[in-house]
């Protein structure tokens, strides 16, 4: 895929939308299209966080370890969401693991040259915040009405 088509599937992700050209014209310089098979993991706990996946096709698995016994499942992604963030806050190590339930198709970013660009471009950096900050909120929101629902 080249460089024009990622720059328009980003264009459409509900993630980026409205989001100023430049601004993607820097985001397309970090990503790459990439398959994960079924099973296999993005990251796993305790590794470094390097990415961000912006999935659009398939589903995966947010797993919180559990010393030995069957990870538990916090959450599922599929088309369309964002899956993780800790490539943004140091000291950009994954808390949670994220495992491929069928075959996915995503767009990887690469954190540190994203990172880099924001260092270098503030607004980009406001702007990747900001949308990051929104999808955090909403996945903490999630997980509150799991714990809930599970509690009660």
């Amino acid at each position: 895929m080249n460089k024009k088509d990622l720059s328009s599937i980003l264009a459409a992700h509900r993630f980026l939308k409205d989001m100023p050209k430049a601004h993607l014209d820097l985001l397309t310089g970090c990503a790459a299209n990439i398959r994960v098979e079924p099973e296999d993991y993005l990251f796993k706990a305790g590794q470094g966080a390097d990415r961000f996946y912006l999935i659009r096709q398939g589903r995966v698995r947010i797993e919180l370890p559990s010393g030995g016994k069957r990870a538990v499942v916090i959450q599922t992604v599929s088309e369309g969401e964002l899956l993780g963030w800790s490539w943004l806050i140091p000291p950009y190590e994954w808390h949670l693991s994220a495992k491929a339930e069928d075959a996915v198709l995503a767009i990887a970013f690469d954190g540190n040259c994203l990172r880099n660009k924001m260092q270098t471009d503030h607004d980009l950096g406001y702007e990747v915040y900001r949308r990051f900050s929104e999808i955090m909120s909403e996945r903490l929101e999630q997980a509150f009405l799991q714990i809930v629902g599970i509690s009660g």
